[in-house]
């Protein structure tokens, strides 16, 4: 069994003055419809979470066939959030875990993420120029834990705790596993 995609967007935005999910890139589209997309083209299944009442990206990101999720307490961090995520996709081997603000992750780097999982990783994380990035594979042995995480962090220390057992994937050729946007500076 493969894993699902857990798409992280209900954050506020708030460093970038709000509404960041629905900003639009270069082409017009808005950030986290493209990291759905970017998300969806490498994995057949897959949950977008979003902060409850925010019926603009939700519409967006069903209108790209995003099965999608509210996070009712999506204020009090991204644990929240990625927990959500794992409430919605309880029957599978893993999950490749993204953030709705890094649409720039190719959808083969993404591929190299659930195949590790899928070929039995616990951890899977993409590395370039000697950084790990996003998105991070992990398998659902880990579920107790991650469903027990809180905060604002997401699995960082999770990730952190199993280091030793991390499948480091060279994604050397994709840039955009480092590159998150968290102002408006960002999108140039």
């Amino acid at each position: 069994m493969k894993p699902q995609a857990v798409l992280l967007a209900a954050g506020r935005g708030s460093r970038f003055g709000g509404d960041k999910m629905l900003a639009p890139l270069a082409d017009g589209t808005p950030i986290g419809v493209a990291s759905w997309r970017n998300l969806s083209h490498a994995i057949a299944k897959g949950v977008a979470v979003v902060r409850c009442g925010d019926t603009t990206l939700r519409g967006a990101l069903q209108a790209e066939g995003a099965n999608v999720v509210e996070c009712a307490d999506a204020k009090d961090g991204m644990s929240r959030s990625l927990i959500a995520g794992l409430q919605a996709t309880p029957n599978y081997s893993g999950w490749v875990i993204a953030l709705g603000d890094m649409p720039f992750i190719k959808p083969a780097t993404i591929r190299k993420i659930a195949n590790a999982i899928g070929q039995g990783a616990l951890i899977a994380v993409p590395v370039c120029d000697g950084k790990r990035g996003h998105p991070v594979g992990l398998s659902a042995s880990l579920r107790r834990e991650l469903m027990a995480i809180t905060g604002d962090e997401g699995a960082r220390e999770l990730v952190k705790r199993h280091a030793s057992e991390c499948r480091l994937i060279d994604c050397s050729d994709d840039p955009g596993i480092l590159r998150d946007i968290d102002t408006p500076d960002d999108l140039a």
